[in-house]
């Protein structure tokens, strides 16, 4: 009798060991960090810093709006560095859990993902060498032209009708011009300004019929309107503040 209730004894504790570690693996475990997915080659919202930067080796506008909203959630800011063409794919995936990759705001983009309030307002420009007859957008007609696969850059280039060379970083782009392949380089206002501050032989020409106004905004997964309420909330503050225009001097 005694060695059945022993028996019983153990049968229980183990039916109950089972559903507690049921219940635990029915549980997610809270995540400690925001993963965001950005193409570091896109200076000055974001870029790599060997000296370090404000997250990891990231460095930018768009890196120091990350770690405010990795503040505000209580949670880690980490970056996945990544092709920009792959960042919709990877946040559709749940590789990561945001885009802040000067990701411009369009009807197509907003099919597929949720985007946050915009924080910066660009528009596309054209380098050239000093000494180009380029002066129009409609200059470019004849010019070989290369843009940012991808990028803004890109669709404007190819509503316009021209035939173009994608690159999948800004700084191949520039050495192309700047060794003579090509007449032209199609790229957002404020990255082209940081590009020709380092190079004195180049120069931005603007032409703003051609170029409409964009705006900029961060994408989380569609649904995930917890995230994008406190990303807007970061957002809307650092433009109240005055943050967001303090970040474009310091890093421009």
């Amino acid at each position: 009798m005694k060695k059945a209730l022993k028996i019983a004894v153990i049968v229980v504790a183990i039916a109950a060991m089972v559903v507690a570690f049921a219940a635990c693996g029915g549980k997610k475990a809270e995540t400690t960090a925001i993963k965001f997915g950005t193409n570091a080659e896109f200076p000055p919202f974001e870029y790599i810093n060997n000296q370090g930067g404000i997250i990891d080796k990231f460095d930018g506008i768009d890196m120091a709006i990350a770690k405010a909203i990795g503040e505000k959630t209580g949670k880690e800011a980490k970056i996945e560095n990544m092709e920009f063409d792959s960042l919709l794919i990877a946040l559709q995936n749940g590789q990561i859990d945001a885009t802040i990759s000067g990701m411009t705001i369009t009807e197509e983009r907003k099919q597929a993902v949720d985007f946050s309030h915009p924080y910066y307002e660009a528009t596309q420009v054209m380098i050239v060498k000093d000494g180009s007859d380029i002066k129009t957008a409609k200059d470019m007609a004849d010019k070989k032209i290369v843009v940012i696969q991808g990028y803004t850059g890109e669709e404007c280039v190819k509503d316009l009708g021209y035939k173009y060379e994608a690159f999948k970083k800004g700084s191949e782009a520039i050495l192309e011009l700047k060794n003579g392949k090509c007449d032209v380089v199609v790229l957002d206002s404020a990255t082209a300004l940081n590009y020709i501050g380092d190079n004195k032989d180049l120069k931005v020409i603007e032409d703003k019929e051609a170029f409409e106004v964009e705006e900029y905004g961060i994408a989380v997964k569609k649904g995930n309107t917890e995230l994008l309420n406190q990303i807007n909330e970061v957002i809307d503050a650092m433009k109240a503040d005055g943050t967001l225009g303090k970040l474009a001097v310091q890093f421009q």
